[in-house]
């Protein structure tokens, strides 16, 4: 007596099944995966524009010439890529005290992608910082209150 045997394969039903589940996970993931590359490089771009005002503005503080209050701009490559930056000089309330607000976006583009602000001025005498913190008195509190 001959037995037969019994398929115990997938119908083509199943398989189509398996298949819109792996389709449907895979967009998802691909779709995560590009976000994830967008952020990526949405923060590497960041951080060149960063450098690139921190630089500026290191640029100004160790100039020789005395920075005129106003406006500046220019270009410059870094990392294989095109730049422009603005740079803005403005006076403060504090005397020979100059602060520089600087936007860089890429060349051609309006975009500002990371402005810094930082300040500048003449250096002061080595340790009058330090001088400010000894006249100070310690206010003591008075007996009875909480503090």
């Amino acid at each position: 007596m001959l037995r037969r045997q019994e398929n115990s394969g997938f119908t083509l039903l199943e398989v189509l099944v398996a298949l819109v589940i792996v389709s449907l996970s895979l967009t998802a993931v691909f779709a995560s995966m590009s976000q994830m590359i967008d952020a990526a490089n949405t923060l590497r771009n960041r951080t060149y524009a960063s450098w690139i005002a921190q630089n500026r503005i290191a640029e100004l503080r160790l100039a020789t010439t005395p920075t005129d209050v106003g406006a500046s701009n220019g270009e410059v490559e870094y990392a294989n890529t095109d730049w422009a930056w603005r740079a803005v000089v403005s006076e403060t309330d504090i005397e020979a005290l100059y602060r520089i607000d600087v936007s860089v976006t890429f060349a051609g583009s309006d975009d500002v992608i990371r402005s810094v602000t930082g300040f500048f001025g003449p250096p002061g005498n080595p340790g009058e910082a330090n001088n400010i913190w000894r006249r100070s008195r310690i206010v003591q509190p008075a007996p009875g209150s909480t503090s």
